[in-house]
Order: structure tokens, then C-alpha cells, then sequence
């Protein structure tokens, strides 16, 4: 697994999704007990040395809906086709991932995919502390865009200042999910807050309906912990 992802972070070229295509891969973990304060460590430390020129990097812990014991997961995005960062040789790179090896208990799943549909937050990163994440089964994907867009429009009043996004699973989705949605928050109460607004709304179960029929596998609470962006 270790080697599998070192491909993909140096050879493989969050997100402003404009007329390009952005993809990711994410790969799940179980930290050893009390190392999360040294893994983030070895992010800060790597990144003294890579400059992001069109990809975000991650590393974010796994609230409710973890699966098989992992505890965090860590996470790429870029845009497909470029040259997404620059800094770090093979040799630094095999440095990065030893460390990991000392801080990993078990190296749990790894699925990529693309993003479909992006709305960008506020600048204030404790706005989106916290992620969630519902992983789909549209019946029609094609349907369910159209109308995922249209409901994300119509209630950009309550949406303002998080992250709305809808992607795909293209390799390994997590329980045979094929897309996923995900919106960002301060919290877990004011994810709740905002799902009680939406709800009191006729409009929302009328577009919701109009996205088609859909199956829901399960659904996931991320909290980053450490995040690098593109620099400007």
C-alpha cells in the first residue's frame, strides 16, 4: 500500500473546480495510539520543501461512520493532467513514508475519483473543520447532478460559506458507492442546525426529489486536522 501511494503523491500530477477536472485519492489508516501529533509533524516538516501549484493536500481524523477500526485518513487533490507539485524527490518521499511506518498501525482502504461539482467556502478554515460525507448510489448520475446543482443554488443563502461538493468514486468506492456528497461546518451542531433549516422547507424535499432515485451506503464525519493548499 505505502508503495502504491508513493506513486501516485510523485508521479501523479480541493479545490477550485473551474472548467478543468480535479481528482483525488485518499487512502485510510490506523494510527498508533497518541501519534497523531507526530504525523502531523511530519506533514509540516515534507511541506517545508514541496510548493503546491495546482493541488490541496490533507490529513484528517475519522469521526462517525469509520469503518474497520481506521482512524484517519490522509488525502490528495489536483487537477488531472499538470504538474501539481514541486520540491520533492524520491529520496524525500521514501523519508516521508519510513516515518509513516513508525506511526501506522495498519494501512486500511484507498479509493480515488473525480469531483463533479464544487462550491467554495469561506477563507476561515474553522469553517470547515468539520466534513460531511455521504457515500451514493444515483440510479441515474446524470439526473441526480442536475438536480444536486439546482438545490446547492437554491438554497445558497443557507449553503454561504461552506463547501458543497459532489464527486465520484471511480476506483474501489467505499461499500460499492459510486459518488459521494460532501458539505463542510464548523461543527457537528452546526451541521445539525443547518440540516434543520433545510428541512423546514418544502423546497428542499421537492429538489431533493427531483436529483431521482438514489441509494445511500453509508455516510462518514471527517475533521482536518492539517491542510495544504495551492499557493497563490
Amino acid at each position: 500500500m505505502k508503495k502504491i501511494i508513493l506513486l501516485i503523491t510523485t508521479s501523479l500530477i480541493s479545490v477550485a473546480l473551474s472548467a478543468q477536472t480535479w481528482g483525488y485519492n485518499a487512502v485510510e489508516i490506523k494510527i498508533k495510539e497518541g501519534n497523531e501529533n507526530e504525523i502531523t509533524e511530519a506533514y509540516d516538516k515534507v511541506h517545508e520543501e514541496i510548493r503546491l501549484t495546482n493541488g490541496n493536500v490533507g490529513f484528517q481524523k475519522i469521526h462517525k461512520g469509520s469503518e474497520n477500526g481506521m482512524t484517519h485518513r490522509m488525502i490528495w487533490a489536483w487537477e488531472l493532467g499538470t504538474e501539481w507539485f514541486s520540491g520533492l524527490d524520491d529520496n524525500k518521499a521514501e523519508a516521508f513514508w519510513a516515518k509513516m511506518d513508525n506511526y501506522v498501525e495498519e494501512w486500511g482502504e484507498s479509493y480515488s475519483g473525480r469531483f463533479l461539482s464544487w462550491q467554495g467556502g469561506s477563507d476561515n478554515d474553522d469553517d470547515h473543520k468539520i466534513r460531511h460525507v455521504w457515500n451514493i448510489k444515483p440510479k441515474n448520475p446524470k439526473q441526480f447532478k442536475i438536480g444536486h446543482d439546482k438545490l446547492v443554488k437554491r438554497f445558497q443563502k443557507e449553503f454561504d460559506g461552506r463547501i458543497v461538493s459532489l464527486g465520484t468514486y471511480d476506483f474501489n468506492g467505499p461499500n460499492g458507492a459510486t459518488h459521494w456528497v460532501m458539505v463542510s461546518g464548523k461543527s457537528m451542531e452546526d451541521h445539525m442546525m443547518l440540516y434543520h433549516h433545510l428541512q423546514e422547507q418544502d423546497d428542499f424535499y421537492i429538489l431533493s426529489s427531483e436529483r431521482g432515485e438514489v441509494e445511500r451506503v453509508g455516510d462518514v464525519e471527517y475533521e482536518t486536522i492539517k491542510s495544504f493548499r495551492t499557493e497563490e
